[in-house]
């Protein structure tokens, strides 16, 4: 499967299993068959060979959640 992800500015907290709490971005995205999807990520990375200058911009650029996941509670158990 494949996914195209944007990130936007919003950020909830997960609660893990164990009660830790972890910040996680909300990105929102669809399939390469069009289905709309949301993920949320913790930690994203590039290779540390790679030249990450390009990419860190980009991560900052963030949009407004769309109205659907604009209801989603800040706090969320996992």
């Amino acid at each position: 499967m494949k996914v195209t992800l944007e990130n936007t500015d919003r950020i909830v907290t997960l609660v893990l299993a164990n009660g830790v709490d972890v910040p996680a971005r909300i990105w929102e995205g669809t399939t390469a068959d069009g289905i709309a999807c949301h993920a949320y990520i913790t930690r994203i990375a590039v290779n540390e060979h790679d030249n990450a200058a390009e990419f860190e911009r980009d991560l900052l650029e963030q949009r407004k959640p769309s109205a659907a996941l604009a209801v989603i509670p800040s706090r969320l158990v996992i």
